[in-house]
């Protein structure tokens, strides 16, 4: 542990902080007091505590509202409540207000330092947290410069030369030939949707996407995504089906992003279906959220898959070989759907089919039908509703 944590204790009780400062005289930790919440309060900006111990039952200020007050201006403090009254209302209402832990008056010396040894193991661990993120965001903003630098440039200068060497010798070679350039053409325009592919995943912004972000009718979205793919499980004889609350609450969103997540996951349910199958998908309001679930009949996810595929680069293991990506599409999707406070899972079983769910947080003040109607479809009725 470091030498320079600091904590903070606020109480009314005289008697408690000459204590707490006895039991910690000597220690590595340097120690600050405050007898009320309002002191306390404008010592945490000039002392900069990583722990404050904060009693409930103070004159003036109560300790509820000193605890709302710090996780406000500093989150990452840890805060411990101090009460001889203890009850366990009080310690829900403080948890809820972000405090660690509870430590009932009286205590002994052995006590209040154990709980000081945890709750600095808290303010570490959290500490660190914040820095590999930190961390895992520069490497993110770097590794995009360089991946966009180094490959992607030479790559559509190469790209732009066969194109130009295809038109300049048109009619002096044979057709082999010809056909060699094509598929160089294809692999390198495969190599560069790849790189646009994973620089949008590493480097989406997510202060630029939310600058589009508007209130939103969900339903039109659902039925593009289903048109976009309707061509393809066409070919496959698959029967897209689908079911939707009337109305469908509204969502805050950029509609762009959010109907790339649409096609992206019904694009997989198409293509690891097995032909003759159907993909089904549904949406409803449920407490203060759009749920989007898409189902398959495929050949599913296995139990040693399923915990990475949101992962960038991870491509499973089981499927047809054809069948294989790049691991991409569904972290777009979950960097997607977290950009809009949302979340995205995923239930499979190997064999059987897939449900991915998509929850969006409706717009506030969103009013709800009762008893909403359904509205639905099948792919036979395509043509006709879209």
């Amino acid at each position: 542990m470091s030498d320079n944590y600091k904590i903070l204790i606020i109480d009314d009780e005289e008697v408690v902080l000459d204590s707490c400062t006895e039991i910690l005289r000597g220690s590595q930790y340097k120690l600050a007091t405050a007898s009320n919440g309002s002191l306390g309060l404008e010592m945490i900006e000039e002392f900069q505590p990583d722990l404050v111990f904060v009693d409930l039952k103070m004159p003036g200020m109560p300790g509820l509202e000193v605890l709302e007050r710090v996780r406000a201006y500093d989150a990452t403090i840890v805060t411990v409540v101090i009460t001889g009254f203890a009850t366990i209302g009080s310690a829900v209402d403080a948890m809820k207000r972000g405090a660690h832990d509870f430590l009932p008056k009286p205590f002994t010396p052995d006590e209040f330092r154990l709980i000081i040894r945890r709750a600095l193991e808290k303010r570490k661990l959290i500490l660190e947290t914040l820095a590999l993120r930190k961390e895992k965001e520069m490497l993110r903003a770097n590794f995009a410069a360089i991946v966009s630098h180094e490959l992607k440039s030479p790559l559509s200068a190469v790209q732009q030369n066969l194109f130009v060497l295809t038109s300049e010798l048109s009619g002096q070679i044979s057709s082999d030939q010809l056909v060699r350039l094509e598929r160089m053409k294809f692999r390198i325009a495969e190599l560069l949707e790849l790189i646009r592919t994973w620089l949008r995943v590493i480097s989406a912004d997510i202060e630029t996407i939310k600058e589009n972000f508007e209130e939103i009718d969900i339903e039109p979205l659902i039925y593009t995504a289903i048109e976009s793919v309707n061509s393809q499980a066409t070919r496959k004889d698959i029967e897209l089906h689908v079911h939707l609350d009337q109305p469908l609450s509204h969502v805050t969103g950029d509609s762009g992003t959010l109907t790339e997540v649409l096609v992206n996951i019904l694009n997989n349910a198409v293509k690891y279906s097995y032909p003759g199958s159907e993909v089904r998908t549904e949406a409803f309001n449920q407490d203060g959220e759009v749920v989007i679930s898409i189902s398959d009949q495929g050949i599913g996810i296995s139990d040693e898959d399923l915990p990475h595929i949101f992962s960038d680069f991870y491509s499973g293991k089981q499927g047809h070989q054809e069948e294989k990506g790049y691991g991409l599409g569904l972290a777009l999707c979950s960097r997607i759907i977290e950009i809009h406070d949302g979340s995205i899972t995923v239930e499979s079983e190997p064999g059987k089919g897939s449900t991915f769910r998509v929850w969006l947080p409706t717009c506030p003040n969103e009013s709800q039908a009762n008893e909403p109607a359904i509205a639905g479809f099948s792919s036979s009725q395509l043509e006709g509703e879209l």
